[in-house]
């Protein structure tokens, strides 16, 4: 293996504001704590917490990394004492505490996964935060199972193509909402039953047609706002809502009456601030369903674009933009 040098570049957000903010400097390099390992990272991608965080409103939680970036892939080159699943020269993949946009960056043993066969180390680096974002909300909070309804928001969005593979995977059926008729072919594509233009046609109309009026059992929405009263209307019988995030704005006016007469469950989580294990858990559950199926090629990680590291501040003009289709990923090399 080639030596580590003591400095890396990465990128630092400088303030708070636009993409300008993002900055890169030279600092040291991290070293690996006992149950940790130090990736020379490849790749990373580019998630909506990393902007929400560069505009101050999703600070880093006390004790992790300040740099943006929560998922790398790249090659181990140093591990801790107490590392028994990896050693230096694997390709891995892996949920961090944020360091992501770095040329070197530590994980946790327990969040970091081996490369499957097949999959390029670009496709690796867009998979932990979204992954692992949708098996623990549809699968474990949502208790998707086979032959139901997923309605799933912003279809294509690293979230929305995963969650709509995923679920077409396991044997459910799936509605998305997108911006565009592009988008609406290109979530077909990728295996939505029912794909709907959100700027030309209401989804709960389009919900209360394609089910013959019974609605929805699991609903994934990040947008939220106006959103909210209508998912409520668009679920079945003991249908369940999930949020992981709120783009249109957290808070809204909703009749529980219509929530207590149909059985519905509310949930939502968010994952950086999660304890170690939690984490841990859900990357094993990942490693054991959904590996098999990216190693089967059955799902994919839809790539959308890449930019060196040093553009990071484009790549965040590009999510910003609301266009793109799948993973946006910044690149060392």
């Amino acid at each position: 293996m080639p030596s580590i040098p003591e400095t890396m570049t990465v990128v630092a957000i400088d303030g708070k504001g636009g993409p300008d903010v993002l900055r890169a400097r030279s600092q040291a390099v991290p070293v690996a704590g006992a149950t940790q390992v130090l990736v020379k990272v490849d790749a990373a991608g580019v998630n909506r917490p990393d902007v929400l965080q560069r505009m101050g409103l999703y600070p880093a939680p006390k004790g992790h990394n300040e740099l943006p970036g929560l998922e790398i892939a790249g090659t181990v080159v140093a591990v801790g004492s107490d590392v028994t699943r990896f050693e230096a020269g694997q390709r891995v993949m892996a949920l961090v505490n944020g360091g992501g946009y770095a040329e070197y960056c530590v994980a946790d043993e327990g969040t970091t996964l081996h490369v499957p066969e097949g999959l390029s180390i670009i496709e690796a680096a867009g998979l932990p935060e979204t992954f692992f974002t949708v098996w623990h909300n549809v699968f474990e909070r949502g208790q998707l199972k086979a032959d139901e309804w997923l309605l799933v928001h912003g279809g294509t969005s690293g979230i929305g193509v995963t969650a709509i593979q995923l679920a077409k995977a396991f044997g459910a059926r799936v509605i998305t909402t997108t911006g565009s008729d592009a988008k609406c072919e290109a979530a077909r594509k990728l295996g939505a039953d029912r794909a709907v233009n959100y700027r030309t046609e209401d989804f709960l109309d389009a919900v209360k047609a394609e089910t013959g009026g019974r609605g929805v059992d699991v609903i994934l929405d990040m947008v939220g706002g106006d959103y909210i009263e209508k998912n409520i209307r668009a679920l079945a019988d003991d249908g369940r809502l999930v949020y992981i995030g709120f783009q249109s704005g957290s808070k809204a006016e909703i009749d529980f009456m219509r929530v207590m007469l149909k059985r519905l469950t509310i949930t939502g989580s968010t994952l950086r601030i999660r304890p170690a294990d939690v984490k841990a858990h859900i990357a094993r559950k990942v490693e054991a369903e959904i590996l098999p199926l990216l190693a089967a090629g059955d799902v994919k990680v839809p790539i959308d674009s890449t930019f060196p590291l040093a553009r990071a501040a484009d790549a965040h003009r590009r999510i910003e933009e609301g266009t793109h289709i799948g993973k946006i990923i910044l690149t060392t090399g």
